[in-house]
């Protein structure tokens, strides 16, 4: 299969099969290419690809047009964001997110580390001619295939998000993780309040892996910000920042879910189940 090499200041995974290379192997076909990592809007694919799993009861999802998804999410049907699709599915799949840790208790070294990627394979048939969409049905069947670790997860830990309030934070991608956060984190919750820390390592900045902020009051005016965001789409959001501005106090939604009360403003603000 060849080397694969990632340069991790450029987020970008290389794998290069090649008869140059200077250790023996048998001749293979000579393949380079870079794929960057997620961002901005690729997040809504995984959203969109879960959704469809969930719907047709399957860890292999099978639809008629990749650009099926830009009608889901109210997205221009135009050339550019045709691209950016086209693009955004290949990062998705080259995507794998390691978690670990290195400790010495004892004095002995524990590596401990595991990897997750959302799809084990992809087969989509996109239009040729860049500059058009074309998004009428084609012969051809385009088929995802989530690992088994991501179907296994959407399946066990459904949470109510909203499609129109996916659809308005498209373009905001700091308010969207907050939201998809806030709806997962209230949800999960009982009756008991949960009190979470902004700053430190569990706190709520390293979870939604925020940039670092030079000062603690702009990733609070930032967060206040996303809060008022998230209420317009959702009043009864049960979310609100403690009097000494160190903590996100959430309570259960339960009794008030993000798809029940969730309407599309007349103006889209901020320029895995869904309802």
């Amino acid at each position: 299969m060849g080397q694969t090499n990632r340069n991790s200041k450029t987020g970008c995974a290389t794998q290069v099969d090649s008869k140059k290379a200077k250790y023996p192997q048998p001749p293979l076909r000579k393949v380079h290419y870079e794929t960057p990592v997620p961002f901005g809007q690729d997040r809504l694919i995984p959203i969109w690809v879960a959704t469809l799993a969930l719907q047709q009861k399957d860890r292999t999802i099978q639809f008629a047009s990749a650009a099926q998804m830009l009608d889901f999410f109210h997205l221009p049907k135009d050339a550019p964001h045709y691209r950016r699709l086209i693009g955004g599915f290949q990062r998705i799949l080259a995507a794998t997110i390691f978690s670990g840790t290195d400790e010495r208790p004892n004095g002995a070294r524990v590596v401990d580390f595991s990897r997750f990627h959302f799809f084990d394979r992809m087969r989509l048939w996109f239009n040729p001619n860049s500059t058009a969409l074309d998004v009428s049905p084609v012969m051809h069947e385009n088929i995802i295939t989530l690992s088994a670790a991501f179907h296994q997860e959407i399946d066990q830990h459904r949470i109510p998000v909203e499609r129109e309030a996916i659809s308005c934070f498209a373009h905001a991608p700091g308010t969207l993780d907050f939201y998809i956060w806030l709806v997962w984190r209230s949800w999960a919750l009982n009756e008991t309040q949960a009190r979470i820390p902004l700053f430190g390592p569990n706190g709520l900045a390293q979870q939604l892996g925020a940039a670092a902020y030079s000062a603690d009051r702009f990733f609070r005016r930032k967060l206040r910000h996303w809060l008022r965001q998230v209420k317009v789409i959702w009043p009864e959001c049960p979310a609100a920042i403690s009097t000494d501005g160190e903590d996100l106090l959430v309570s259960s939604s339960k009794n008030s879910p993000a798809i029940s009360t969730c309407r599309r403003p007349k103006v889209a603000t901020a320029s895995a189940g869904l309802s």
